[in-house]
């Protein structure tokens, strides 16, 4: 007889959450390996702990240095940072926020813009290659199953 797996008082069994978080991190540093990648080709010397950074003023345009540290769950500190280095790099500008005159937007240069399409254009081909195959209903609900997973109190 197979012995019964243990489980938590209030979920799946514990072999079941160990298989999840093993998974995750294997994609987690899968991602930060791509995302290094994807940070050298937009700038060889881009650091890619800022990347994410780039990536959001990409699909959300510019932004407080405030707004940039909630959407991304980064201390001021480390916003400020990034900013610096990105705007040394000449991947980001500073400019005054037209509704409020002792505020800062930060926002990408023309540069920068156009070499984090190309990479996310790249990254979308890849993609599309490599689940072409998939069943889009399987798709969705991965897709759901991930938001759920992210709406989780477990973070």
């Amino acid at each position: 007889m197979t012995p019964t797996p243990p489980t938590s008082p209030d979920g799946p069994p514990a072999d079941e959450v160990g298989v999840l978080e093993g998974r995750l991190t294997d994609l987690w540093q899968r991602s930060r390996s791509s995302a290094r990648e994807r940070a050298r080709a937009v700038h060889p010397r881009l650091d890619a702990t800022a990347f994410p950074l780039l990536v959001v003023l990409g699909r959300h345009g510019p932004a407080r240095p405030s707004d940039l540290g909630a959407r991304l769950y980064l201390d001021r500190s480390t916003v400020t940072r990034q900013v610096d280095a990105l705007e040394r790099l000449g991947l980001v500008v500073r400019r005054p926020d037209p509704t409020d005159a002792r505020a800062r937007l930060v926002e990408l240069t023309d540069q920068a813009r156009t070499s984090l399409a190309r990479s996310q254009e790249e990254r979308a081909a890849r993609w599309r290659r490599s689940l072409g195959e998939w069943d889009p209903a399987d798709l969705a609900r991965l897709s759901e199953l991930l938001r759920r997973l992210a709406e989780a109190e477990i973070w």
